[in-house]
């Protein structure tokens, strides 16, 4: 079985109007902590953002937040509590095309809780990458309570009007509860190892 050690989560800024969002955060992040899987995120300490982030330091885990000197401002960093400085990095960066890259190079799997327009456009990034072969990755999404379906129906309406083709389609994958998330993400890591050893085995010279 292929190790699962972090997950870059993607979500909102803010707890929006329903507060099964929150839990599902906390879920999550609680979740990720027993598992001993390290959080990779944007650093925030508002709204999801903080919340999973909080939830992952609480059950022991790790995380790491990355944050553009920008934002510092408008989204405080998250500061931990005491007895977690040792497992919480965070990095400031420049820009946002540095955080989305450093976000990228130390996740091995992607997870887009709700959130608005920098949470779709991180995720669709991550979509489009996938679509592209520029990496294997899981990229989930976290259909709590039918957030997303609407962005799931219009993925499926570019399909049936012929914009995403059989031979490019978009892989990702859907969990309709926090719990379904990492049984996802480790089965698809599953998946691609047994696929990439496959290749290996058709491309030895005989």
């Amino acid at each position: 079985m292929t190790k699962l050690r972090s997950i870059c989560v993607y979500c909102g800024s803010s707890d929006g109007t329903d507060p099964g969002m929150r839990a599902a955060a906390e879920a999550f992040g609680r979740a990720m902590g027993e598992a001993g899987i390290a959080l990779v995120y944007g650093g925030g300490d508002h709204g999801l953002m903080g919340a999973v982030a909080r939830a992952v330091l609480a059950a022991g885990g790790s995380v790491t937040g990355i944050i553009p000197d920008f934002l510092r401002g408008k989204e405080r960093m998250i500061d931990g509590d005491d007895g977690d400085e040792r497992r919480l990095e965070m990095i400031v960066v420049e820009d946002m095309h540095t955080r989305k890259r450093m976000m990228f190079e130390q996740a091995d799997a992607f997870v887009a809780l709700p959130g608005g327009i920098g949470t779709l456009e991180e995720l669709v990034e991550q979509m489009t990458w996938v679509q592209l072969d520029r990496h294997s990755k899981p990229v989930v999404i976290a259909d709590v309570a039918g957030f997303w379906a609407p962005l799931l129906e219009l993925i499926e309406h570019m399909r049936r009007q012929g914009f995403i083709r059989a031979a490019s389609d978009v892989r990702y994958q859907v969990a309709g509860t926090v719990e379904e998330i990492i049984p996802a993400i480790r089965a698809a890591m599953d998946r691609a190892a047994r696929a990439g050893a496959e290749k290996a085995s058709l491309d030895m010279p005989m």
